[in-house]
């Protein structure tokens, strides 16, 4: 812990815990506690106005008690008094014991013997929940504005019997919004980060409102084909969260069931613009994973258009006898390297085509080629000589990620966007991706 910093009442909480059960495991008994949780304000948004607000303060502990290979692991929600909770949280170190003496060995359990100490307490810059609804009520005047907006702090910390303690709380906010108007119409939009501006609201709800006054133009319909197109980053991260779903996992790799393993193997080639890395020292989630694992700083992924790395899970590098470098398969942190072409330039440079400024419903059609199909969504345009014409009517495209970032990619803007996963089930996601827009040459488009 930063000696400067007074702790926060969860790492409080937090700390107390583990040395309790340090102190209650029994003779030759290991454990690894896993803690998360949020305090968060929401307010849902509709026709501008707040039809739902409310603040959520929740904490989960998840135990796993280990004895030689023979584990069992289990979760409760807590109040984050030990008072209160002990007498819970002692049943449920009963019912692991029972469970794990019952159960055979694992063979691929792995987790950090060599103690590994992290404190990482990232403040931003938030609104109250008052002076957030006041900017985005501003903003927004006179639109048919919905959506949904979350700040707060998110909270991860791990411990073990090893005296091993890593704490992680980050402040983030994501508002996630559409403006409407007649029919299908709209703009889809977010502003997301950790220090709020209302000047910087403005400017990106001044820029969906131009676009709605841009899809109350007659729509065109566009006829199958391929067509140059500019994808924002928006659009650019729906078909990367498509990559994501193993696209770098080791074991999909090593079993021969990822959608890069034609890169990996060298067999294709993305554009030399092409650099993604896995950003664990710049992103939300944490540096840490759940078996107590440090992350390296950074995992270069893809480099100059060739594969290099993989994400390795605790349980796949135990199979593979690799070195942990990730805590889900999946990027967290995701970053695709600027380009050289300036944002305000993206549709002169785009010339005639498509601007799209959302996807949505992408799957692969063609796993092993990397071929992902899906539909355009809101803000999309025909473009003429630089200039936005007219709305375009949803279109279908089906094209492979080896030439939509490999010999189709022309340019990725300078300029970058946080995007933030907008995901709050369970609990308030913490993985975001940093990307640019793109030209595309030769999208095919089927519907």
């Amino acid at each position: 812990m930063a000696p400067e910093q007074t702790p926060h009442p969860v790492e409080t909480y937090y700390r107390e815990l583990a040395d309790l059960l340090d102190a209650e495991r029994e003779p030759d008994e290991q454990f690894l506690m896993n803690l998360q949780g949020e305090e968060s304000d929401f307010a849902r948004f509709n026709h501008n106005q707040v039809r739902q607000a409310g603040h959520v303060r929740q904490l989960e502990v998840e135990i796993d008690l280990l004895s030689g290979q023979r584990h069992a692991a289990g979760r409760l929600n807590v109040s984050g008094d030990l008072r209160v909770d002990w007498a819970a949280l002692n049943q449920l170190l009963h019912g692991l014991r029972e469970t794990r003496d019952a159960l055979g060995e694992d063979p691929y359990l792995h987790y950090n013997t060599e103690p590994c100490d992290s404190y990482k307490q990232r403040c931003g810059e938030l609104p109250t929940p008052e002076q957030a609804i006041k900017d985005i009520a501003a903003a927004g005047e006179g639109q048919d504005l919905v959506g949904i907006l979350a700040s707060g702090t998110v909270f991860r910390a791990f411990a073990n019997h090893l005296g091993q303690r890593n704490w992680h709380a980050a402040d983030s906010f994501n508002f996630d919004w559409s403006c409407f108007g007649d029919a299908d119409q709209a703009v889809k939009a977010r502003y997301a980060g950790a220090r709020w501006r209302a000047q910087e609201l403005r400017e990106c709800m001044q820029q969906v409102i131009k676009l709605m006054a841009l899809m109350q133009r007659e729509p065109r319909a566009v006829k199958p084909g391929r067509y140059r197109v500019y994808l924002s980053p928006a659009a650019l991260y729906e078909l990367l969260s498509v990559l994501g779903t193993d696209g770098f996992d080791l074991k999909a790799h090593r079993c021969r069931t990822s959608p890069l393993l034609k890169l990996a193997h060298g067999e294709r080639e993305l554009s030399p613009s092409v650099t993604l890395t896995e950003n664990n020292q710049r992103g939300f989630a944490p540096d840490f994973t759940s078996e107590g694992f440090a992350k390296p700083e950074q995992v270069t992924l893809i480099e100059n258009g060739a594969f290099v790395a993989s994400l390795n899970t605790a349980r796949s590098a135990s199979e593979y006898r690799e070195t942990v470098n990730a805590g889900t398969a999946h990027p967290q942190n995701l970053e695709l390297a600027a380009g050289q072409l300036p944002q305000d330039q993206a549709l002169n440079v785009l010339g005639t085509g498509i601007y799209i400024g959302n996807l949505w419903y992408c799957n692969y059609s063609d796993r092993m080629d990397c071929r992902i199909t899906g539909l355009t969504r809101f803000a999309t345009f025909w473009v003429e000589n630089g200039n936005i014409v007219a709305p375009v009517k949803v279109m279908r495209f089906d094209d492979s990620l080896y030439r939509i970032l490999g010999e189709n990619l022309i340019a990725l803007t300078r300029e970058r966007e946080l995007v933030m996963d907008a995901g709050s089930y369970h609990c308030r996601s913490t993985a975001s991706a940093r990307l640019p827009g793109a030209i595309i040459d030769d999208l095919k488009l089927t519907l």
